[in-house]
């Protein structure tokens, strides 16, 4: 049989109800039907004609009819009783054409499906640019609709799944490959980039490099989806400037080559109003620390003066007159203290003696976890290593290594800076894809936080400003709300049982359910606006290294998109 061909698999069932919306299937002895299949029945309606009804196949299950007893099993086995096996699978309607929702009746066959008929019964065929999610079981293409994914009517993606089982970031990762590496952006490719966090081991520094265990199986699949196998062609991988280094030396493990370190100087902390991202736990914006924190801010930005000769430093007023030279951050908290302990000073305004000590003593844990990553009068042209995530394509920012203060203090300051830049400019294209993994550290369903501000705004606005979040975590029951409400395009690996029973899966069957605890990794569900029930995909083994011992040599195809001439944004046509 041709993959464009039909083939008869059984005829609607007459024992269960049929519903326009759940139908049964009796499967023919010599047929079978797996969960996942797409399948269609035409049923006659009078004065109208034929109707369409094509679904997925959501449960299977086999029985012996005209068992009484449990203990009857045994006796057809040893040929004493005559039983039969009736097998059956439950269909959950998704298209019907014509619109006439009438059910289809008893004994009309059932075809599973290929070819257009299939993308008809999935919505692929109303979909104007597909992006390519993976495969069905039966390995055959599964896509998603671009335009909920890229903001014309919908956008942000979210990751649900087990840290090391559920594959979030690799599956992440693979839909930025897609994106990238095939026509789907046609002329805005050229400029639409990425911005990923590296948030757990190397796993995202070697995007740039061949896997070398990529086998002949896995080019196969990429071929099928057609695509071509190999390395990400435009990368930028940034890592903190390393403790205690005179000269910015990059703070990365096995990968040192083509990384650049990235740091923040004393004047950006200071303009810049980003001492907030270093109290990222406070925990509610009524509480006394974040006025504390907010009223810091005001008083840096008030009173500091920039330094001509030197970028990177600021000085602010003494008392007798003169002025005092801020070179490093550590003479920022000293100076910070000093307002706070003055009588004279507004800084510290109506805070209680108490708070203005728990802000001090968070001041000083910054100052030692998150020091490194501030430079004064020592940093050589800071604007060499400040992040720049136009110059590549796909610009890795590793935070793998840092505390978790330190952690929250980068992915804040990046985040705000380029939401900033994206408002400026007033337009949604090009856009920028925001990948970030560990979701719930940054914005966690209780408390408030400068972060989780800032992704809540990218999440409800960011679709309006062309920035999409790809956002992934363990439990998404401990997720900000609206962040996951926001996410138009949902995906789910393996989940843990009673995550999987929490109500931030109702999009999930009670099937798909089931099916989350069992999955494997290289294997989601997916859930899209155009179907009523997730379908389960899998995806190849990443052509790109995640870890040095899988890394070949730096791919040495000319990058296509370096230091690329920004072109006028165009409308996709």
């Amino acid at each position: 049989m041709s993959v464009q061909e039909s083939q008869p698999v059984g005829v609607v069932l007459g024992t269960e109800p049929s519903t326009p919306l759940k139908w049964w299937i009796a499967i023919r002895p010599d047929a079978y039907v797996q969960l996942d299949d797409v399948v269609l029945v035409r049923t006659h309606v009078p004065d109208v004609g034929e109707v369409r009804l094509s679904g997925v196949v959501s449960m299977v299950r086999a029985q012996h009819e005209g068992s009484r007893f449990e203990s009857d099993v045994f006796l057809s086995e040893e040929g004493v009783l005559p039983l039969q096996v009736a097998s059956s699978a439950q269909v959950v309607t998704t298209r019907v054409e014509p619109e006439i929702w009438v059910p289809p009746s008893p004994g009309e066959e059932v075809v599973r499906v290929r070819g257009g008929e299939r993308d008809e019964a999935l919505h692929f065929d109303a979909m104007e640019k597909t992006l390519v999610a993976g495969q069905s079981r039966d390995q055959l293409p599964v896509y998603l609709d671009l335009s909920f994914l890229d903001g014309q009517r919908g956008a942000h993606v979210n990751i649900s799944g087990v840290s090391g089982v559920a594959t979030k970031t690799t599956y992440a990762s693979f839909l930025l490959y897609t994106l990238f590496h095939s026509d789907v952006l046609g002329r805005e490719a050229a400029n639409t980039k990425a911005l990923v966090f590296n948030v757990k081991g190397e796993d995202l520094l070697f995007l740039d490099q061949p896997n070398r265990q990529l086998d002949d199986s896995a080019r196969e699949r990429y071929e099928a989806l057609g695509l071509e196998p190999g390395p990400f062609r435009s990368v930028g991988i940034w890592a903190p400037a390393r403790r205690g280094s005179g000269e910015p030396v990059p703070d990365t493990g096995s990968r040192q080559k083509g990384v650049r370190p990235y740091f923040w100087t004393v004047r950006d902390v200071v303009r810049g109003e980003l001492l907030r991202f270093m109290f990222a736990e406070a925990g509610d914006e009524r509480s006394q620390i974040a006025d504390l924190v907010a009223r810091v801010e005001a008083g840096l930005a008030r009173e500091a003066e920039d330094v001509p000769d030197s970028p990177a430093t600021v000085r602010f007023p003494d008392d007798d007159g003169g002025a005092r030279h801020i070179r490093s951050f550590a003479a920022l908290c000293d100076l910070i203290e000093e307002r706070l302990s003055t009588d004279g000073s507004n800084w510290a305004g109506y805070a209680a003696p108490g708070t203005v000590t728990a802000f001090l003593r968070r001041l000083q844990s910054a100052r030692f976890h998150c020091g490194h990553l501030i430079r004064g009068a020592e940093a050589s042209d800071p604007e060499e290593h400040r992040i720049d995530w136009e110059s590549k394509q796909v610009s890795v920012i590793d935070i793998h290594n840092l505390h978790d203060r330190a952690k929250r203090f980068v992915v804040g300051v990046v985040v705000k800076r380029l939401f900033e830049q994206k408002e400026a400019a007033g337009t949604a294209r090009p856009l920028v894809f925001l990948v970030l993994d560990e979701l719930n550290k940054y914005a966690p369903r209780d408390g408030w936080s400068p972060i989780k501000e800032v992704l809540l705004d990218i999440s409800e606005r960011g679709r309006s400003l062309g920035v999409i979040l790809i956002g992934a975590q363990q439990t998404a029951s401990e997720i900000e709300r609206r962040i996951v409400a926001n996410a138009a395009i949902r995906v789910v690996g393996r989940l843990d049982p009673a995550e999987a029973a929490r109500a931030e899966y109702g999009f999930l069957t009670e099937t798909a359910r089931q099916r989350a605890v069992l999955l494997k990794p290289g294997t989601m569900l997916l859930q899209q606006p155009h179907l009523p029930l997730p379908l389960e995909v899998t995806f190849p083994f990443p052509s790109w290294a995640t870890r040095s011992s899988e890394a070949g040599s730096v791919s040495k195809t000319r990058d296509p998109f370096a230091r690329f001439e920004q072109q006028t944004p165009t409308d996709g046509k």
